[in-house]
């Protein structure tokens, strides 16, 4: 028992001090496991040979993931994305898969061992890359949206690899004799029935194991149509009344009881009738994908998740052969630079066939060349179902992980490119103005473009600038009127009419950008009435204080009327609640002017004394507000 809870503390530890360190370098929380890993094995030597059963436990982390993965994708959004899931996405793995296996048998590896080794690496770190994207702000380019496409290709792609990976395996168990005939290995075969922990599987298993074995082919195909046609009956007709009948007994813990039933059934189910346990989970996240239970699943499970997988990344950090990079390590790090060179040259071929130009090209090309943390589980699956030797898998993991580590390194080159494009491209050309109006409105993204739609109904001219192509190209092609070009230039806005419009709507996402706009307008234009979208409060006094008359935040109004719905629902009449709705639109309103007076842009509010006095003085103001409104005037006023 001490044994078990001192092992515990290592890995819980390491992994609590390395995840948020490498998270906050912006390496990403894989990353932030594997140097976990390799803290406490290779390089402190406190943990041992516990890794490898550990890892067998883990490796269910994987399975969880994929039905989570089959949860979020309804059948009729993988239908409309087919284009680039099966086009890009496809030709990415197809292509690099075949490259890879072809550099592989170079290197004198069976046909087999190399198809694994290229379907290994041929995907990419989602990791790693959709956090890189997210913190760069690149997700919404048009570079950004290709590689998201691919990513998910790769994970569903997951599912049929793992499958697949199996049938590889009848030349490593065995060999072919000289008549044709497959001689197979006895212990191999055993060793395959078994567990990860070598024993052997309860009698009752065992006996319908070998019933299916000894079924002829037709019938082996019939029992597993029968088990994936069993998953989806299941899905879609028992889950529900089963969910509900939980649900009327009020106990939480089983809905978490139920959710690990799902998963831990459905993997048994598939090892049952020969299939990867991973496929039958996605299978079943995709069948329950459109159940109003899909939330409480998908929250149930996430933690159990995140567990697993983070002790498998650890484990795998762990289990990582640094005498044989030590040994090798020009070798090792020039296989990890071909796989990133020979992935990148397929992406950027890729991405100039499928019309991406310029940094997006870039963007695509350097930001998938990587391999990814699913080349983990894939090189474990290859070796716990004999396709791939230990020798081969040890090289493997070194490269995944040193590849995956140059990736920081790749989003830097990305932006150096991205700079010197710019340099030599110059900005973008901006549109001639030839029309002046009484509203200027910059930025029309999804708030700007409301406001361009109500105000221009409403009769009344509109001026729309933005500095995105694309943007004013989607404008155009519904019959809207806009101009390309950065609002923040004075020429720009000069020749869009500041100097006689009445309004200046600031619909910009960049805070930064909004700010100066704002600021400059008012010393422009004194008499200029500026509407302004902000982020969030501290936005909101940061564009007043900038000179903004009226300040809308993106999420306050929508919040509002939700609360009124709520309100509505839990017994008031549309009156009532409608009052509630205006008399706490017009408090907050009054709160936010007295207090950006008090807030100081060199002191965190919560850090600021008279702030947080005087907000808990306004709240407490209008929850009196609140238990005074039915009563009549005369008696307020008394009180």
């Amino acid at each position: 028992m001490e044994g078990f809870l001192f092992q515990a503390t290592i890995y819980l530890a390491a992994a609590v001090i390395a995840v948020p360190i490498a998270s906050r370098l912006g390496l990403g929380s894989v990353l932030g496991y594997l140097a976990a890993g390799i803290l406490i094995g290779p390089m402190l030597g406190l943990v041992g040979s516990e890794t490898k059963d550990l890892q067998h436990f883990a490796e269910f982390g994987v399975v969880m993931m994929l039905f989570l993965i089959g949860l979020e994708l309804e059948p009729r959004a993988l239908w409309d994305m087919r284009h680039k899931l099966f086009g890009l996405g496809g030709l990415q793995i197809a292509l690099s898969t075949a490259a890879l296996m072809g550099i592989a048998m170079a290197y004198d590896q069976p046909w087999n061992v190399a198809l694994a080794v290229g379907l290994t690496l041929a995907l990419s770190s989602t990791a790693i890359v959709l956090q890189t994207l997210s913190e760069k702000n690149l997700m919404q380019t048009n570079g950004g949206r290709s590689v998201f496409s691919v990513l998910l290709t790769q994970d569903i792609a997951v599912i049929p690899i793992l499958a697949f990976l199996p049938l590889l395996a009848i030349q490593t168990m065995g060999g072919f004799m000289p008549d044709g005939s497959i001689s197979v290995d006895p212990d191999a075969v055993t060793k395959a029935h078994e567990g990860g922990d070598g024993h052997h599987a309860p009698a009752a298993v065992e006996g319908a194991r070998h019933f299916i074995e000894s079924l002829p082919g037709w019938g082996i195909t019939l029992v597993t149509l029968g088990a994936v046609a069993l998953i989806i009956v299941v899905g879609v007709f028992f889950t529900r009344p089963v969910f509900r009948f939980i649900h009327s007994a009020n106990l939480r813990e089983m809905y978490t009881a139920i959710a690990l039933l799902i998963v831990v059934g459905i993997s048994f189910l598939m090892i049952l009738v020969g299939l990867s346990p991973a496929l039958g989970a996605f299978l079943a996240g995709v069948v329950l994908a459109s159940s109003e239970f899909r939330h409480e699943l998908e929250t149930d499970l996430e933690p159990f998740k995140g567990l697993l997988l983070g002790l498998f990344f650890i484990t795998v950090g762990a289990g990582i052969n640094f005498e044989l990079l030590f040994a090798d390590t020009i070798i090792i790090l020039g296989m990890a630079l071909l796989v990133i060179i020979v992935k990148g040259l397929i992406l950027f071929a890729l991405g100039y066939a499928f019309k991406l130009r310029g940094r997006d090209k870039w963007l695509f090309a350097l930001g998938l060349a990587q391999a990814g943390e699913f080349g983990f589980v894939l090189v474990s699956f290859s070796v716990a179902t004999a396709v791939m030797p230990n020798t081969v898998a040890e090289t493997l993991l070194l490269v995944i992980a040193l590849s995956m580590l140059i990736t920081p390194l790749l989003f830097i080159i990305y932006e150096i490119i991205s700079k010197r494009h710019e340099e030599n491209h110059g900005p973008i050309v901006p549109d001639d103005i030839d029309e002046e109006g009484p509203v200027i409105i910059a930025g029309i993204g999804r708030f700007g473009q409301i406001v361009n739609r109500l105000v221009q109904a409403s009769g009344f001219q509109t001026v729309v600038l933005d500095h995105n192509p694309e943007t004013i190209a989607v404008m155009r092609r519904f019959g809207y009127k806009a101009y390309l070009g950065d609002p923040t230039r004075p020429d720009i806005l000069r020749k869009a009419g500041l100097n006689d419009a009445r309004v200046l709507v600031v619909a910009l996402d960049d805070q930064k950008s909004a700010l100066e706009l704002i600021a400059y307008a008012r010393k422009q234009r004194p008499d200029l009435h500026i509407i302004s979208r902000a982020h969030d409060r501290t936005d909101v006094y940061r564009q007043y204080q900038a000179g903004s008359d009226d300040i809308v935040r993106e999420m306050f109004d929508s919040s509002l009327r939700a609360g009124r719905y709520v309100l509505e629902n839990l017994g008031l009449s549309e009156f009532e609640a409608h009052e509630a709705e205006r008399m706490f639109y017009d408090h907050d309103r009054m709160s936010v002017r007295e207090l950006a007076l008090l807030w100081r842009p060199d002191v965190e509010p919560s850090a600021n004394k008279a702030y947080v006095e005087r907000a808990k003085e306004l709240q407490k103001d209008l929850e009196t507000a609140f238990l005074n409104r039915g009563e009549p005037e005369e008696e307020k006023k008394r009180a």
